[in-house]
């Protein structure tokens, strides 16, 4: 019996999150069993250039010693002690002076608490129940926020999964990407917030219009509802603060995740101390969690924002240009019909004529050839998210060695399959 027939018969299909599934890519998921900087090795013992990285959430690469580090020394200490430790306090500050829009910080343990404490905030400083969401952006697995498009522009949204009920989405309206009118005439009802993933990672990258984003921020302050840009991906992954930074923009509350964990569970939500002291035990809104700013993930938070600098980012985003450059090239000479997009230091290949503008482009991309090349990476030992709706994320211990294996494989791959 293999380890995934075990897993099935005691974990519902056999996974933990339906991210690790490998359905759609027809084949059996893999189980890891360590990793080791660009580098993951699973229990069969095969080999890989791993691009998944904790969907971006290990940016200095797996083991990194730092890490190792900080997290044995917070373990030495103790686990979870229901009490706040020195390490929150060093994290909050590192978040605060990162990013100009944050006065205050809440940390939670994944981007799904993030997203649910936002929404709980913005609706009870604006005294209104309307969510503005956009297709494709993904801010976790909350009844408000699993909602999908109806036949309309602009319309409130329906249950897009079994089990919410549809007066869990009453109040959420689902609006294309990059669809600025659509934006506007969702404020002809009472928005409470706009959540907004200001560089679209969870279909893959779809780089927003620069007035689009400028419009979501704009139009909340005109209209008195919350801006909330969700940088759970891209927040500490771009650069050493977040995708707002570099547009100088200010959203009212942003949510965080990923690199700010360093690799362990973390969720965060920053933002105007006036909105964030809404939250208990100071104001009315309540939220809590036993493990909540855990120890051991704000020791690995602060080791890894300690540990990168700005030369770091210059040199991740070569990489990353580096790589998608290679796999654009490749994807000519096999006569692929296939784009890739690049967000800084990450990117995504589709097979698509042209770059994706919003989720309706993304659904186009052939799926079945996406199978057949994610089988023939893995042939060739590269590891990337079995999902043609996934990214790709170099960590800063992929080398030009391992960066030149893979546009190697995906040449070879993109003939085989195409």
């Amino acid at each position: 019996m293999t380890l995934f027939d075990r897993a099935k018969g005691l974990i519902p299909g056999g996974v933990s999150s339906p991210a690790r599934a490998f359905g759609a890519v027809d084949g059996d998921p893999i189980f890891a069993a360590h990793g080791e900087g660009a580098y993951l090795i699973d229990t069969d013992g095969n080999r890989y250039i791993d691009y998944i990285q904790g969907f971006g959430a290990v940016i200095l690469g797996h083991a990194d010693e730092r890490i190792v580090r900080a997290v044995s020394e917070a373990a030495a200490r103790g686990g979870a002690f229901g009490l706040s430790t020195e390490q929150e306090v060093q994290l909050a500050s590192l978040v605060v002076e990162r990013v100009p829009s944050v006065e205050r910080v809440r940390f939670v343990t994944s981007g799904t608490e993030a997203s649910m404490t936002a929404a709980r905030i913005a609706r009870a400083a604006t005294g209104r129940d309307v969510i503005v969401k956009f297709e494709g952006n993904y801010h976790g697995h909350s009844d408000a926020f699993l909602a999908k498009a109806g036949s309309g522009v602009a319309t409130f949204g329906i249950p897009m999964a079994a089990g919410v009920p549809e007066r869990s989405v009453a109040d959420t309206i689902v609006v294309p990407y990059n669809d600025l009118g659509a934006l506007e005439r969702a404020f002809e009802h009472d928005v409470a917030a706009v959540f907004l993933e200001p560089i679209a990672a969870n279909m893959g990258v779809v780089v927003p219009q620069r007035a689009f984003v400028d419009a979501v921020v704009a139009l909340c302050g005109a209209h008195g509802a919350v801006s909330v840009f969700d940088e759970v991906v891209t927040g500490f992954r771009l650069g050493s603060g977040a995708v707002q930074s570099a547009l100088g923009l200010e959203p009212d509350l942003t949510m965080f995740g990923k690199v700010l964990g360093g690799g362990l569970p973390v969720g965060a939500v920053g933002g105007k101390a006036e909105l964030m002291e809404l939250l208990a035990p100071v104001g009315a809104v309540y939220q809590a969690g036993t493990y909540a700013a855990h120890p051991h993930a704000m020791a690995a938070g602060v080791a890894a924002l300690q540990a990168l600098e700005p030369d770091d980012y210059a040199t991740l985003e070569a990489t990353a240009m580096h790589l998608c450059d290679g796999l654009s090239e490749a994807a000519k000479h096999a006569g692929a019909e296939v784009t890739v997009v690049r967000a800084g230091t990450f990117g995504s290949l589709f097979f698509l004529p042209d770059e994706p503008h919003d989720f309706d482009d993304v659904q186009r991309s052939d799926k079945q050839a996406f199978a057949r090349f994610h089988r023939a990476m893995r042939d060739r030992g590269v590891l990337i998210a079995p999902s043609p709706f996934e990214c790709w994320f170099p960590s800063l211990a992929h080398g030009e060695a391992e960066i030149e294996a893979t546009i190697e494989a995906a040449r070879e791959a993109l003939r085989e399959c195409t």
